[in-house]
Formats: C-alpha cells, structure tokens, sequence
C-alpha cells in the first residue's frame, strides 16, 4: 500500500472493500463462464443426435471429431472423445419429449426439439453432470437424475457429498417420515417440514457396534456433527445435546436441539433405542410447549419434533400422532439390523 496514506483507516477499509468485490466478481464470472460452456456442450450434444452423426460418419466419429475440434480450438481442452459422449448424453438425458421437431438447419445455434427440462442445468458442474449420467443414462432414469441436480443447485454440494446421497438413494427417503405435519402446520410450511423428513436416514458415520445405548448414539451422532447435520438437510443449525431446560420445580432434559433457517422454528429431536410407545409422544410433546413457552420468539413458527425410536407398530405410531396436539414425526430406527459394514439407519416409515 502506499506509504503516503498506508495510514488512512478510511482508505484501509476501502482497499479492503475493492478486494473483496473484485474476488466475487471473479466467481461470479468463473460461474457464468461455467453456465455458457455447458450451453455450449448442451448445443454440441443437440448436433450430434439431430445429425445422427455417428451413423452418417461411422465408428470413427467421435476420434475424428475430437482431433478436428482440437486443431480448430486448440486453447480448450473440453474435446476429449469421452467428453463429447457425454455431451450427447446430457443432451439425451435432460431433453423433454420431442413433438413436432423441425429439420436439420446449417445454423446450431436454432433450437430444435427436444427442449432442455430448465436452465438451471447449465449451473450444475460438469463433474456432477459426468455423475448423473454414468449413474442414469442408461436406465433411462432422467426424473431421478434431475432430482439430484436441483439438490446440487440449491444445496451447494460437492461431486463427494452427491456421490454419497446416491449411494444412499436419498430420492427414495426424502419426505416419507409418517407425520401430523399437514394437519398442525400451515401451508408451505407444513409441505417444506415434510420434505425435510427421510426414510431412512442413513448413519452409517457413527461406526457404531452393538450392544449400545441411547446415550452411546447421540454422542456419535454429535461427535460427527457436520455429517449429521448435512443427513438431516438444508437449513439446520444445531443448538445443544441434552439442552436443559428449567420447567416449573424441574429441569428437562431435551436430547437434541436444532433451529432451521428455512422453517425459522426450533426442532427437538428425541433418539430411543427402544421400542416405540405412546407416551413417547407425550414426551416430546411437552419437550416441544416447553421450548415454545421458553425459546420461541415472536419471529419463530411453531416448533417441530421429531422422534426417533428402534422399532414401531405404525398403527399405534398413527393414532399417537392424532391425538397429539404439536407437529410430530415418528420415526423409525434399524440399528439392531446392521449391515456387515456396519451401516446405521434411522428411518421414519
């Protein structure tokens, strides 16, 4: 910095200030140099399929075009023959139905049918788009493939952590837990808590070996705390384990205690080992008024529980929830099922 005015705070500040603009302006722009480069692998994949170029060229297509392309631009390096298979792949996988498609024409950069299902494809990473499809192109599964590609938008994910929620089939799980959400909340917010739910909720993290107790599970669970709540979804933030709180002459002890961003309540969770039974709910339950009566404020929606319990008759599980008063889920647990790789699943049925 110059020396001359090294000394201003004022100018300090705003050196700062331009440093850290300039830096979101690179990502900015690293991102939309992203987003035009995959139109541009969406419109590749779009001319080798309209042109059916692999059979009018022959076997050698795909070799030939990647060293023409190469010689034509020799600064990208994007022109691997992998590469541009799994251009017309994405093509494939992501196109709605084709109705009434026009001819060939010379210009590539004329849409034809079929349409990409939504732009925001074009923000997804070209790594994560290469996953999706080695995962499900050929079963043909493209809902399930755009399932996971909104979640890498919306949730910022890694290649990893997608690789890991496929393994787990979180498109099966997400949004299953049995719940008196729809009754007791209000829409939205009533379907967004449902969608935070899973069936199962996979915890294979904890490394866990039976015999073990509730008090073993929780501390694993916090012990692996960025794991757990990345499991639990988008918008939770934890508060405590075995949060005390003063209740009359009493003090209660909650298992664990969360907040979501998106849902702004608080959310208790309760872990028995055990098998389910109805004053769990009741249990919960006063756990839930007691944070709404001490912690909620004004700003804050109603408080959600969620129960977790080894096993569960889902009838009795059922009538609990309605003759509760608070937005509960009850939700199931496998850990006496381990797999021999010591998979541990919490899951709501």
């Amino acid at each position: 910095m110059s020396k001359l005015i090294k000394t201003d705070a004022e100018y300090s500040r705003w050196i700062q200030e331009l440093k850290e603009r300039y830096r979101r302006s690179q990502i900015k722009a690293a991102a939309q140099v992203n987003c035009e480069m995959l139109r541009f692998y969406w419109s590749l994949g779009r001319d080798i399929v309209a042109r059916d170029a692999e059979n009018v060229y022959g076997s050698s297509f795909y070799r030939n075009l990647s060293q023409d392309l190469k010689e034509a631009i020799p600064e990208s390096e994007g022109f691997s023959r992998q590469n541009l298979q799994y251009m017309k792949k994405m093509y494939l996988l992501y196109s709605e139905p084709a109705t009434n498609c026009p001819q060939v024409v010379d210009n590539s950069e004329t849409e034809m049918c079929p349409q990409l299902v939504g732009d925001f494809m074009f923000s997804v990473p070209w790594g994560h788009h290469r996953t999706l499809i080695d995962k499900y192109f050929e079963k043909g599964e493209r809902d399930t493939a755009l399932f996971y590609a909104h979640k890498v938008v919306e949730e910022g994910w890694s290649r990893n952590i997608l690789k890991s929620f496929i393994d787990t089939n979180l498109h099966l799980r997400q949004g299953k837990a049995l719940t008196s959400f729809s009754r007791l909340l209000p829409a939205p917010d009533s379907d967004l808590a449902q969608e935070l739910t899973k069936d199962p909720y996979i915890f294979d993290f904890t490394e866990m070996t039976e015999p073990y107790k509730e008090r073993e599970l929780k501390k694993a669970l916090m012990s692996n705390i960025s794991r757990f709540l990345l499991e639990l979804g988008s918008g939770f933030a934890y508060v405590g384990e075995e949060y005390r709180l003063k209740v009359g002459h009493t003090e209660q002890f909650i298992d664990l205690l969360f907040y979501n961003i998106k849902l702004h309540s608080y959310c208790v969770i309760e872990v028995k080992t055990g098998t389910f039974g109805a004053g769990d709910i009741g249990q919960l339950g006063t756990y839930m008024t007691a944070v709404n009566h001490i912690l909620k404020t004004e700003q804050d929606n109603p408080t959600i529980g969620l129960l977790v319990c080894n096993d569960k008759d889902n009838v009795l599980a059922q009538y609990a929830l309605e003759s509760s008063s608070q937005p509960i889920g009850a939700q199931n647990s496998n850990l006496l099922n381990s797999s021999p790789t010591n998979l541990r699943v919490l899951c709501p049925q």
